[in-house]
């Protein structure tokens, strides 16, 4: 598995209705994609849930390395390019994936920490803490993933309650997920 995030900086006066437009055209796309175990099309709209700046990204969770390959050298991360310019891909390896019982997520909310010397100590509490999170009503999944680069780890909570400012990390709004590998997550645990 892999997980990967890439995000848009938007002008303050950008009307985000116009994303909001193109990731309810885009998004179905997506709804089938082999390979992909979830992405969202999330945005964060300057001073609404605590977001300094209007933003567009793509957070993905991937089940197959060669998926990912095929996206990122195929037409559809080409559109990517050719709409915003070359992003920046924040990359990860997923540590742990507990998913909950709601449907859909309407917010994600992502916390980054730094990650201390005992990894095998840090996946326990992680997978603990994941588990938690996975019995709340609202939430669709937890996902903590390792940025092997910078030695950071990041939280993600994918939850099918309205966005609201965070105590610590950012929030996003979901303005489509598409999920065709969440069965086969559902299974293998």
């Amino acid at each position: 598995m892999f997980m990967k995030q890439y995000t848009h900086r938007l002008p303050a006066d950008y009307d985000m209705n116009r994303i909001r437009t193109r990731a309810t055209a885009l998004g179905p796309q997506w709804d089938g994609t082999p390979g992909l175990g979830f992405k969202a099309f999330i945005a964060q709209e300057r001073g609404a849930n605590g977001a300094k700046n209007n933003a567009y990204s793509s957070l993905y969770l991937w089940l197959d390395d060669e998926a990912v390959t095929d996206f990122i050298t195929g037409d559809r991360f080409r559109a990517v390019i050719d709409g915003f310019g070359r992003p920046r891909i924040e990359t990860w390896i997923p540590l742990d994936i507990h998913l909950g019982q709601a449907e859909t997520a309407r917010s994600v909310y992502r916390e980054d920490l730094d990650v201390g010397t005992d990894l095998s100590e840090l996946k326990h509490r992680e997978t603990a803490r994941n588990n938690i999170l996975a019995r709340h009503a609202g939430t669709l999944a937890a996902v903590t993933a390792l940025d092997l680069s910078t030695w950071r780890l990041s939280r993600f909570l994918l939850s099918a309650e309205k966005a609201q400012t965070p105590e610590i990390g950012s929030a996003y709004e979901v303005l489509h997920l598409a999920k065709p590998g969440l069965p086969m997550l559902l299974a293998a645990a």
